[in-house]
């Protein structure tokens, strides 16, 4: 055990600070610099921004941005947007969005279950187990991963956004979330509550099935009831009319979906943890029964090179990464340099990207898509170009983002791509399906985009 160090901010040394500070010219600067203008302007590295290029080698997009709003669907919007840019193009439209609320629902109602489930599952331990208490934290909220949305797909389909459109809690969805949150707890202590009067089976079923039709309610009062078919049919950029008739959102998602989701593998960089290996975490997921969560943990180097050759074939790349570290919303570019924050405080950060998870300064924080790409003639990489989902308002480029090398190799952390994409020996890895290394729910590589 360590020992105890006399830490108390006594008088003498609270003096000693204030001495300290008053005795360098540039602190005092500092200070009225940031109580006219926001740390962002302040610390802001315009020889960065001069110097920042947005022109690509490989550009894929052609459409309008979509927008998330105040919700955490980011990974849904990626997803969608992925599977929308073949669909625009065999279509010939200018412009089409597949419904995201659709998928939020059913998000929502299997999320729900999973979490009852787990619930039920580990209802002999203390309440104040770390993993009970991990999923009780945050039952139901709205992030989530890639293997998640393919799950959603497989079992619900895909709708136009016009056959579910986004309802005021879907562009909003903090008080729906709390509100479901709050059911969720409750139902969790009557389920531990049940159980441990030695309850048989039959008995656990019944509540568990009242609680969710008890969400399911709260679901449908907020998003609305999703549909069991619709009538498909479009104009064409030349104004040519196609009527496909009545489909079911399962039939929808099977004529036009081309990019072989099944088929696709969640490469990561996790310098913590072996390369090489496959990994899991621990309660991450939503529809039960479906396959789980798994990535392939590789060097940066490889989800750079993988996504810069589907990139070139001609096909945006799902991803993930910390967003909100040196990036500036506005300018709509990222890069490892972009604030100096150590200039303005004179401090020394010197956490690499292993100690920034270990340390909790980093993790998955949001979802989107690659749309380009700009590649020397050797095969570096100087830039991306991203499609985000915050839409086109306050943003220099149209909500299409700009991301140097430098901060990819950083703060990306996922990439989703077909594993014919894969060296021989890393698909070798994937399709030998080895039990994967089970990381604890609490774990950064559990977080949710």
């Amino acid at each position: 055990m360590g020992q105890t160090p006399n830490t108390v901010l006594d008088k003498d040394f609270l003096d000693q600070m204030r001495s300290n500070f008053a005795a360098d010219p540039k602190n005092k600067l500092m200070q009225n610099a940031l109580a006219a203008a926001p740390l962002e302007k302040v610390a802001l590295n315009h020889e960065v921004v001069s110097n920042f290029n947005r022109a690509v080698s490989t550009k894929l997009d052609f459409y309008p941005v979509a927008n998330q709003r105040q919700s955490g669907r980011c990974w849904l919007f990626a997803a969608l947007n992925l599977l929308r840019f073949n669909m625009i193009k065999r279509m010939k439209v200018e412009n089409f969005e597949l419904s995201q609320t659709y998928l939020f629902y059913w998000d929502k109602i299997e999320r729900a279950n999973f979490f009852y489930t787990n619930i039920i599952r580990m209802a002999d331990r203390d309440i104040d187990d770390r993993t009970v208490a991990h999923i009780l934290r945050d039952p139901i909220g709205d992030g989530g991963q890639w293997n998640m949305l393919v799950a959603l797909i497989d079992k619900y389909g895909i709708v136009p956004q016009w056959a579910m459109p986004d309802t005021v809690s879907a562009k909003c969805s903090r008080h729906m979330d709390a509100q479901l949150q709050r059911h969720l707890r409750q139902g969790a202590m009557r389920l531990r509550d049940l159980i441990a009067t030695g309850a048989d089976e039959t008995a656990v079923q019944t509540l568990r099935e009242e609680l969710m039709n008890e969400v399911y309610r709260i679901v449908n009062m907020h998003l609305g009831t999703p549909p069991k078919d619709f009538v498909w049919s479009y104009n064409d950029e030349d104004n040519k009319y196609t009527r496909l008739g009545r489909m079911t959102p399962k039939e929808f998602a099977d004529y036009y979906i081309v990019n072989d989701l099944d088929n696709y593998v969640c490469l990561v960089n996790d310098p913590r943890n072996e390369y090489g290996k496959l990994y899991t975490v621990d309660c991450l997921g939503n529809v039960i029964g479906a396959p789980q969560v798994r990535y392939l943990n590789v060097p940066i180097e490889v989800l750079r090179d993988s996504a810069k050759s589907v990139l070139q074939a001609g096909v945006p790349v799902w991803f993930g990464c910390d967003t909100g570290k040196q990036c500036e919303r506005e300018l709509s570019v990222w890069d490892e340099n972009l604030f100096e924050y150590d200039a303005v405080y004179g401090t020394n950060s010197i956490m690499d990207k292993t100690q920034r998870l270990l340390y909790q300064e980093s993790l998955m924080t949001h979802a989107m898509l690659f749309v380009g790409v700009d590649v020397n003639d050797d095969g570096s990489v100087n830039r991306w170009r991203v499609e985000n989902s915050w839409g086109e308002d306050g943003h220099d480029d149209k909500g299409y983002y700009t991301m140097n090398q430098n901060w990819f190799d950083q703060y990306v952390f996922e990439v989703a791509v077909h594993k014919d994409r894969l060296s021989p020996e890393l698909r070798k890895v994937v399709e030998e399906n080895a039990e994967p290394v089970v990381l604890p729910a609490w774990d950064p590589m559990g977080a949710l985009a």
